[in-house]
């Protein structure tokens, strides 16, 4: 049997082409284009406006998700999901939906698995297992804009802070964002797509050099090379003083602000020593802190700070001007943080 294409992988001008070679005219394209960004199609017998013969033909050898749900777990507040998702091959991939007052974020996954093996994370715990495809990526915040639209809303915010490193898997992951960002598609704000990475620099080099709208978040977790070094592996390739000379070139380059995300572990990084020494590397950067008492995961003993550590780190970058915000901790009750509803379904007996 001959494999179906997957259409999410396809940009405009492939999707231009596939149809072409079906014998459709040019126009069917922004049609299907449509149907798949801005009315969230989930099969071609919805696409109506299509004749019935296109999506007969479509249906023979097309495929839309490729993202099948195989488990999903609800916060009690009902404010966090995760929807685990198997792909063709068997992977398994993260994505989790957070309900705030007005915006509606996912934290979507662009890697099965992850290279870089930062100690205190469920994903980093498992491994690179590979990179997701386009279709992949966007499949899992197409599965939320369904969902949504059911209940008269929309996806406002998306993080790509889920299972893997964005800037590792940087020609697919852009071009997902390029897809969701495109006014005649998904036409999500690009400044409403933030990007994490834990310090790839020729990466962010070449972002900076892209002029990219999409914020950048990097996740910094140390401000010493010592400490560091034992959180966030990666560190030991470009050291604090490369990475740092990165986020000052993206911040000159786009004059945008960068973030710094800082998972805050009791003994460990929450002390007043890496507070000032935060507070010395960052000063004078435009830039943010956000704050994050740790995910405890089932790979690392270590436990999040308490509250009054948590108010004497934040209160000790203010003296330096540094501002700071501590990020409201979600779906603890269902181990939101990435790569833990996978671990635990194939500890279960799962696939990976």
């Amino acid at each position: 049997m001959t494999q179906r294409t997957p259409l999410y992988d396809l940009d405009l001008a492939a999707l231009a082409n596939f149809l072409q070679e079906l014998g459709e005219p040019a126009f069917r394209a922004r049609q299907v284009w449509q149907w798949l960004y801005q009315h969230y199609a989930a099969s071609f017998a919805e696409m109506t406006s299509l004749p019935q013969g296109l999506r007969d033909k479509l249906a023979a050898v097309a495929v839309l998700d490729r993202a099948r749900p195989v488990a999903e777990e609800r916060s009690s507040d009902g404010q966090t999901t995760k929807v685990l998702f198997a792909l063709p091959d068997g992977k398994l991939i993260e994505t989790v939906r957070m309900d705030y007052d007005r915006r509606r974020t996912l934290c979507i996954s662009s890697q099965a698995g992850c290279a870089m093996g930062c100690v205190f994370c469920a994903t980093g715990q498992m491994g690179f297992l590979r990179h997701l495809t386009v279709g992949e990526i966007v499949a899992q915040v197409l599965y939320f804009a369904r969902e949504l639209a059911t209940e008269g809303a929309h996806v406002t915010n998306i993080v790509v802070m889920g299972m893997g490193e964005p800037l590792h898997n940087y020609d697919q992951t852009l071009a997902a964002v390029d897809r969701l960002t495109d006014p005649a598609g998904f036409n999500l704000g690009a400044r409403k797509i933030t990007l994490s990475t834990v310090g790839l620099v020729p990466a962010i080099r070449r972002y900076a050099d892209e002029q990219r709208q999409t914020p950048l978040a990097v996740s910094l977790h140390a401000a010493t090379d010592a400490e560091r070094d034992r959180l966030i592996p990666i560190n030991r390739k470009w050291p604090l003083a490369e990475l740092m000379a990165a986020c000052r070139y993206y911040v000159e380059r786009t004059g945008r602000r960068i973030t710094f995300e800082w998972a805050l572990i009791a003994g460990e990084n929450d002390t007043p020593e890496q507070a000032q020494a935060l507070g010395r590397l960052v000063r004078g950067l435009l830039c943010h802190v956000n704050l994050i008492p740790l995910n405890p995961t089932a790979g690392y003993g270590g436990d999040p700070s308490s509250r009054e550590r948590v108010t004497a780190f934040q209160a000790e970058l203010t003296r330096y001007g540094v501002s700071s915000t501590v990020r409201v901790r979600r779906g603890i009750d269902i181990q939101a943080g990435c790569g833990q509803l996978r671990s635990r379904v194939v500890a279960e007996g799962g696939t990976g």
